[in-house]
């Protein structure tokens, strides 16, 4: 028997967390193995397979007024995490993003289980984004190897002396069979000649309060324009199914909210028929980019973490979407913080619905960004290179 513990938190997490445990088992059967998979993730990743821990796919916050009231339950976590692998202790353990809480992690089980080997698997964005006078590089203290899903994030760690292998983007092995768009708007019972608007406001609770409210009133001005717009919002998590839907209600917008459960299996399908997308900075800007839908992102927090963010921490971005970031200029619009409103949404929106020229030089962009992400067969990859990592006395079969 072997065991992996697989931690990470939040809904793109969560998400990534099945698609690697999902070829983790495909890569054991293959050598013979018996794998047991604990985690600290979500629905998801239990549905892969994993015995669940702890659910950590509603705990993700960004900055540090939004992230108290997730103090207390985090500590409580982590005691039961302690005691259940004190009594089960792992022979590997993957990490994936969620640096806060997996720097922790990583730091604790170092401590405890030195010989364990500890895969990075989409580690925190540091070659994007820096606080003060470089990144932090915290997690080189505990963790044997990178897997790498961007070069530039390749190239960083390994500067920097870490074991990195770049294994390409795993958002590439969902794009293999993409539908057409008649098909995909009669699977959604859409009008075959109408338009279609997605909204994607929130993987976190905080950003319900954050962007939602201006996303939605963006979208209702855009539908006034256009009355035979459609809006559809896949929600995240299950909690924020009914937020949701009384948020469309109050800024008088006709669409529908496609359910949790719905969301990842109906996702190619929404994409396909999608004319436009309005979002948050996230995982998503790399779904829509790949799956050719155009989009304009914003992001913002509150006023009390942007102060201390930009004047304390000195936190400094180039780009909040991910697009953006890779191919290292502005293709697709962003708002952030105070720019970030209805007015500015509409108006950088409505040429992306109405301007083909517009569309098509996203589009065209897009290309280029794909040429860069590597090869499909990634989680496989990955799922390869994290049980070469265990020891032979594990992995004899």
């Amino acid at each position: 028997m072997v065991r992996l513990l697989i931690s990470t938190g939040e809904v793109s997490g969560d998400l990534q967390g099945s698609l690697l445990i999902e070829a983790l088992h495909r890569q054991a059967a293959r050598r013979g193995l018996d794998l047991e998979v604990l985690a600290l993730g979500g629905s998801r990743m239990q549905a892969a397979g994993a015995e669940l821990l702890a659910d950590t796919a509603p705990m993700g916050a960004i900055g540090l007024w939004e992230a108290l009231p997730l103090v207390l339950p985090t500590l409580k976590l982590q005691a039961r995490v302690d005691h259940v692998l004190q009594q089960r202790p792992p022979d590997g353990v993957v990490l994936i993003d969620y640096m806060g809480a997996n720097v922790r992690l990583g730091n604790n089980l170092r401590r405890r289980l030195p010989s364990i080997p500890i895969t990075y698997y989409i580690a925190p964005q540091e070659w994007a984004w820096r606080i003060g006078d470089g990144g932090t590089t915290q997690l080189l203290k505990f963790t044997d190897r990178i897997l790498a899903i961007f070069p530039e994030e390749a190239t960083f760690y390994a500067s920097r002396g870490a074991d990195v292998t770049w294994v390409g983007h795993p958002l590439l092995d969902s794009v293999a069979n993409r539908p057409d768009r008649a098909a995909a708007r009669a699977r959604l019972s859409l009008p075959p000649q109408g338009r279609l608007l997605l909204l994607f406001p929130a993987s976190r609770p905080q950003e319900l309060k954050y962007l939602m409210p201006v996303l939605v009133e963006a979208a209702a001005r855009l539908q006034a324009r256009d009355p035979s717009l459609d809006v559809i919002v896949p929600a995240g998590l299950a909690s924020f199914e009914q937020p949701l839907k009384e948020a469309l209600a109050a800024a008088g917008v006709r669409g529908s909210v496609v359910p949790s459960a719905d969301a990842d299996t109906l996702k190619p399908w929404l994409f396909a028929a999608a004319d436009l997308a309005l979002g948050k900075s996230g995982t998503v800007n790399l779904e829509l980019a790949l799956h050719g839908v155009p989009q304009v992102v914003g992001y913002r927090v509150s006023r009390v973490t942007a102060w201390v963010a930009r004047h304390l921490l000195r936190f400094q971005v180039k780009h909040i979407s991910q697009v953006n970031l890779l191919l290292g200029e502005r293709l697709v619009p962003e708002l952030l913080q105070d720019s970030f409103d209805a007015d500015h949404l509409v108006e950088l929106a409505a040429p992306l619905l109405a301007d083909d020229a517009a569309r098509q030089a996203m589009l065209s962009g897009y290309k280029r960004l794909t040429e860069t992400l590597g090869e499909p067969g990634v989680t496989d990859r990955a799922a390869r290179a994290i049980l070469d990592q265990l020891p032979p006395t594990t992995t004899a079969s």
